[in-house]
């Protein structure tokens, strides 16, 4: 008996339209940071590698959420949207209690980004939480 892909329209859109917010996430990310994270990465800057990671992380917990319980692509789009713009905000709260974060990036602290890439997906855990209402 062949597997029912009935559902595979519906499957496409949302991940397609997941990773067109992933990759919408990524480049505004990487250039709102002053620090040239893929470059940094590139040249094996561990700092920039967790940083980003973490970020993305703390994107993709409340992004995979909306996905999970959003009842149409628009309701999707919208809790995604959130979901980039408390990410963003996250990060503009790191970079106030951290006031050299692009420095202490560049110079490839790891402690300082791994509290960065903690932070952010701390809050994204408690934002894919509260998208479950």
């Amino acid at each position: 008996m062949l597997p029912d892909l009935s559902t595979l329209p519906a499957f496409a859109a949302y991940f397609g339209l997941g990773v067109l917010f992933l990759a919408i996430f990524c480049t505004v990310h990487i250039w709102l940071t002053p620090q040239r994270e893929l470059v940094l990465i590139r040249h094996g800057n561990q700092a920039a590698a967790i940083s980003l990671g973490g970020a993305l992380l703390g994107f993709v917990a409340p992004l995979a959420s909306a996905m999970a319980h959003s009842v149409s692509l628009l309701d999707l789009a919208l809790w995604g949207l959130v979901a980039l713009i408390v990410q963003w905000l996250t990060h503009l709260v790191v970079r106030l209690l951290i006031h050299d974060l692009a420095a202490q990036i560049e110079a490839d602290n790891r402690a300082v980004a791994g509290f960065a890439a903690v932070l952010a997906l701390a809050v994204g855990v408690v934002n894919a939480a509260a998208m479950t209402w």
